[in-house]
C-alpha cells in the first residue's frame, strides 16, 4: 500500500510516516529538507535577493525533482510492501501556488512550473501504482503551526519576518484539500487534540485511527 503524509510545515509529517511506517513495517520516504542547497537561502532572503537569485522558482523545481523521483520508487516498492511518504508531489502545486500568488514566481516561471508538473503526472500514470491508498492529512490551529517549528530548531524557519508567509500557507491549506486533492481516500489527524510524540496514548488512538481507515480500504 502507498500513504502519503500531508499538512502545514511544521506539523509533525515526518514524525508522524516514522510511526506509521514502524506500526505496520513499512518504508519511509523522506521530504527533501536537510539535503536541500536551496531552502535555506529560500527562508532567510530578503526580497530583492529573491527577486534577483529566483530562488522560490529553484526551490519548486529541487522539490518537484525530488518528489517525482520518491513517488516512482514509493509506488514501485508499494506493490509488494507498504510505503509511507513525507508530503508528495500532490501538494507540491499549492506550494507552488502561494509562491505565484505572493509575486515569488512570476508568470512565466509558474507556467514553466505547471508543464513540467503535468508531464511528470501523466509519466505517474503509467506506473504500476497510480495512486496512493490514502493521505493522512495533519491538520491543526496556527498557533500549534508556530509553537512546533519553533521547537524543531531549525534556524532558516523561525524568523519573524516569516509569519505573514506561514500565515498565507495555512489560511488556504484546507481549501487546497477539499478542492485539489483527488488522488486518494484522505484521513484528517487534528494535531490540536493528539500529541503522538510525548503521549503514548494519543499515539496508540492516531496509530488506530489509520490501521482502521487502511484496513477499511483493503476490503
Amino acid at each position: 500500500m502507498l500513504v502519503v503524509v500531508g499538512g502545514m510545515i511544521g506539523l509533525g509529517k515526518t514524525t508522524m510516516a516514522e510511526l506509521i511506517s514502524k506500526e505496520l513495517k513499512g518504508k519511509v520516504y523522506y521530504e527533501a529538507v536537510d539535503n536541500n542547497p536551496i531552502l535555506p537561502l529560500y527562508y532567510t532572503a530578503s526580497d530583492e535577493e529573491i527577486q534577483k537569485m529566483r530562488y522560490p522558482f529553484l526551490l519548486q523545481l529541487f522539490f518537484l525533482n525530488s518528489r517525482y523521483k520518491t513517488i516512482k520508487e514509493a509506488s514501485l516498492n508499494a506493490c509488494n510492501n507498504l510505503s509511507v511518504i513525507d508530503r508528495s508531489i500532490y501538494e507540491d502545486w499549492y506550494f507552488a501556488k502561494v509562491n505565484y500568488d505572493l509575486g515569488r514566481m512570476n508568470n512565466l516561471e509558474f507556467e514553466m512550473y505547471k508543464l513540467l508538473l503535468d508531464n511528470m503526472m501523466e509519466e505517474i500514470k503509467d506506473i504500476p501504482k497510480k495512486a496512493p491508498d490514502l493521505m493522512v492529512y495533519l491538520d491543526g490551529s496556527f498557533e500549534t503551526v508556530l509553537s512546533r517549528i519553533k521547537k524543531r530548531g531549525r534556524s532558516f524557519e523561525i524568523s519573524p519576518d516569516l509569519l505573514s508567509y506561514y500565515q498565507t500557507l495555512w489560511n488556504g491549506y484546507g481549501d487546497w484539500l477539499r478542492n485539489f486533492y483527488k488522488a486518494s481516500d484522505v484521513l484528517i489527524i487534528d494535531m490540536d487534540k493528539y500529541d503522538v510524540v510525548n503521549n503514548k496514548n494519543d499515539k496508540d488512538t492516531v496509530l488506530s485511527l489509520i490501521n482502521d481507515k487502511l484496513s477499511s480500504l483493503k476490503k
